[in-house]
């Protein structure tokens, strides 16, 4: 499964009054990711246009604050693609300690932006996926 790296330095407005970072940044941070691992992947070169990703589920663990300061690697890889939606794995790992300080699993579905309905994955669209993640097979 192909996977990619974005390091993010942790800033001043990044943190809360408890002096470290908020945990909405967090979302923030992933988010960023996701679209680093867009725009690195060669595979979304064949991304169809008027094709959306729609985040329907994000399930995140908190495990240890990061400070001012602190580099933050996220790892980003999608793991699993099913017929309606799919899931990208995230961890965010404090660079400078190897101490992951959350991870994610993030579940989208793919939207017609003309129609504003859902996209089944199959056929093309599992397939740019499939090449995308790197593995082969469909729930």
């Amino acid at each position: 499964m192909k996977e990619i790296n974005t390091e993010i330095k942790v800033r001043g407005y990044h943190l809360d009054g408890y002096q470290h970072v908020n945990n909405a940044r967090f979302l923030e941070f992933l988010e960023e990711a996701r679209w680093s691992y867009m725009e690195q992947n060669p595979g979304f070169r064949d991304w169809p246009k008027g094709v959306s990703f729609f985040v329907v589920n994000i399930n995140i663990n908190y495990r240890k604050p990061a400070a001012f300061g602190d580099v933050l690697s996220i790892s980003t890889r999608l793991c699993d693609i099913r017929k309606k939606s799919a899931t990208i794995h995230q961890d965010i790992t404090n660079k400078g300690t190897g101490i992951v300080v959350a991870d994610a699993d993030v579940v989208f579905v793919l939207v017609d932006e003309k129609t504003q309905k859902t996209i089944p994955l199959t056929g093309g669209m599992y397939t740019v996926l499939e090449n995308i993640a790197g593995f082969h097979g469909i729930d």
